[in-house]
């Protein structure tokens, strides 16, 4: 992604942004009342309608996505000026990864990213204020940031009426039954801090509830946790081997062969090909869905033979494609210039590199956008569990628990 950015800097859009400027208001961005119009109003502009196009690409920059929607809604200047799609692609570029999350949803197309710049001659001297033209219809990049941007994308959830609020709630008082989900991945294994311990002693985070009766030949029984003190679920937790080669594994840094999967080959593309063990099969048929724990530390990464093995396990699963598949991006510790307060995040995470798998990289080369079934990449960190509930609740809405309040 980073050699994406370089062919989008900062010059390319302030260039694109001044010749429509010049073409489409030549006078610096005020409005020419049109005298055969009867409007009774008077065309007026605003101080920033006249500053120099690249403070108002900087002013643009340091604003959110719901606030450059609030500038484009008030003239016609900004409202042509702010529908930039080489505005938006830059925004895509620079900001994608930094979102915590992602989902089947809201995940952008990714090969709009591929086609090449549009001529800098004509990047929008075709397009007249108010008027969409074919090459804007296909490559949107506005939408495709509002969509997938995590401090944007509630705004287009449609709200809940006031019924259905108050039957989440008078439902949530109703025992249900206790969703199971199989974890599975290298990230468990693989990072210096267990996620699955801290899981289980982290009783500010999520409570563990107890260890349920029923048994699965070979795996156990998992373990109940309770989220949002209301609300129980039961993990059950399956690792690719022993725990002594699992601790070698680790501390050699080598991978080993998973007792999950059996190889069977490749296929006529040549990617690998793997199916699960007899036990595993019968958890994939009896669980509410699945929570996958991918390394996202740079550098680390089983490629084909994960996409192989996720695939294999939701096949397992029978032929319903709505069980949900939470991925956990997950790293050891949090990156060491880290802001707690998320209103600064937003602000130190654009200047500085990240020391993770960005969390559409990481859907990328899970092959998750190829998947029938919902599925979600959250950041999560193994030390502070910071991202897990955020995942959970996600899960729990897809396999149908009502949650109050979401």
């Amino acid at each position: 992604m980073a050699a994406k950015t370089q062919q989008l800097n900062e010059s390319v859009v302030i260039r694109s942004l001044r010749r429509f400027r010049d073409r489409y208001f030549p006078n610096g961005g005020k409005v020419v009342e049109d005298p055969t119009a009867d409007t009774g109003e008077e065309a007026q502009s605003g101080f920033l309608d006249s500053l120099p196009v690249d403070v108002q690409f900087l002013i643009m920059t340091l604003l959110s996505p719901a606030d450059i929607c609030c500038l484009g809604a008030t003239s016609r200047y900004w409202r042509a000026m702010v529908r930039d799609p080489l505005l938006w692609r830059y925004f895509l570029l620079r900001d994608m990864p930094h979102w915590p999350s992602i989902d089947h949803v809201t995940m952008p197309q990714l090969e709009l990213l591929d086609t090449p710049l549009i001529n800098e001659d004509e990047t929008l001297e075709d397009r007249e204020e108010g008027q969409d033209n074919g090459r804007e219809l296909n490559v949107n990049y506005m939408s495709e940031y509002l969509k997938g941007c995590p401090s944007y994308r509630q705004q287009w959830l449609p709200s809940r009426p006031t019924y259905e609020v108050v039957t989440s709630f008078l439902q949530s008082l109703v025992p249900s039954s206790e969703p199971r989900y199989a974890m599975f991945g290298p990230g468990m294994e693989q990072l210096d801090i267990s996620l699955v311990t801290r899981l289980m002693h982290s009783p500010d985070v999520l409570p563990v509830s107890g260890t349920p009766h029923r048994q699965i030949n070979g795996i156990g029984s998992g373990i109940s946790y309770m989220f949002n003190n209301q609300h129980k679920f039961n993990i059950l937790t399956l690792y690719s081997t022993n725990r002594a080669e699992r601790e070698r594994a680790r501390e050699q840094q080598q991978s080993i062969s998973s007792k999950l999967f059996t190889f069977e080959g490749t296929d006529d593309s040549g990617h690998p090909v793997y199916s699960p063990a007899p036990q595993v099969q019968h958890v994939c048929q009896v669980v509410d869905g699945f929570i996958y724990v991918a390394n996202a530390e740079i550098g680390r990464g089983e490629g084909d033979s994960e996409v192989a093995q996720i695939r294999a396990v939701l096949s397992s699963a029978g032929s319903s494609a709505s069980r949900p598949l939470l991925v956990l991006s997950c790293v050891s510790r949090e990156e060491p210039d880290a802001v707690g307060t998320a209103s600064l995040h937003t602000l130190t995470s654009r200047n500085r590199a990240r020391c993770r798998i960005p969390c559409v990289d990481m859907a990328k080369r899970l092959g998750l956008p190829h998947l029938a079934n919902p599925w979600r990449v959250q950041d999560t960190v193994a030390q502070s569990l910071s991202g897990l509930l955020d995942g959970i609740s996600w899960l729990l809405r897809c396999s149908g628990v009502k949650l109050y309040g979401s």
